[in-house]
Order: C-alpha cells, then sequence, then structure tokens
C-alpha cells in the first residue's frame, strides 16, 4: 500500500463516525488511486474538517456498524448479544459500545482495526478516563 492508502485505512472509521458526508468526499478522491500532492492537501484538508464535526448517534452507528462487520462471524453469541444490547442504547455521550468493540480489537487481534484511528482514539480516552478514576 502507498502512504495515502495507509494513512486512509488508519482514518477512514475515524472520518465515518465524524461526516458520512467527508467520508464519501474522501472515498472519491482515493478511488482512482491516483493520488498527487493537490489530493494529498483535499486529503488533509478533509481530514481537518472532519475533527471539527462532533459525530451524532447515526455516524457513530454507521462506523460501528462497519467495525462489528469484522467480529459478526467470530464473535461468540453473548458477544453478538452485547453488540446488539449496546447498539439499541447507543448514546454519543455515554459510547458504551465503543469500548466494547475496541476490547473485541484486542482480544481477537485484528490488525486493521488495531492501526485505526477510531479504535486507538477509544483506547485513549478510556485510559484517560481510568486515570482521573
Amino acid at each position: 500500500m502507498t502512504a495515502w492508502q495507509v494513512k486512509w485505512a488508519e482514518h477512514k472509521y475515524w472520518v465515518m463516525a465524524h461526516s458520512q458526508q467527508l467520508y464519501n468526499q474522501i472515498r472519491v478522491l482515493a478511488k482512482n488511486n491516483d493520488w498527487s500532492d493537490e489530493t494529498t492537501d483535499t486529503f488533509e484538508n478533509l481530514l481537518h474538517e472532519a475533527a471539527l464535526q462532533v459525530p451524532t448517534r447515526k455516524t457513530l452507528t454507521t462506523a460501528y456498524e462497519h467495525v462489528w462487520g469484522y467480529f459478526k462471524k467470530i464473535a461468540t453469541p453473548e458477544e453478538k448479544n452485547d453488540y446488539l444490547r449496546r447498539l439499541a442504547v447507543l448514546e454519543v455521550d455515554n459510547d458504551q459500545l465503543g469500548s466494547f468493540l475496541k476490547n473485541l480489537t484486542l482480544k481477537y487481534q485484528v490488525t486493521y482495526l488495531m492501526h485505526s484511528r477510531l479504535i486507538r482514539e477509544i483506547q485513549e480516552e478510556q485510559e484517560k478516563n481510568e486515570t482521573l478514576a
């Protein structure tokens, strides 16, 4: 993978969690694998713009459903039920699903997700909260 593909893979679900519109813009930008200084600048600007967007229940749900796709065939029945329960009560201000998916990422050692900014930021937030507790 080229450097921009690696960076896009790292940020993909994080952008999706912030804005479906920005996610779609980056997908179009990356579509032809025709990367230049101009597309790099556009990509960086879109990442910056995504950072300014506050996730909503809808955007988090979309991103988390994509992340769940990595586990749906390997998760235990209990994990599937736990996922569905947490998804049903997902709130931006009380997000228990993100931590659950992060834990599954570590349990099943899903390398792609372990390098994901979304999972990494959930981990960092969880560690920060544990330190404050």
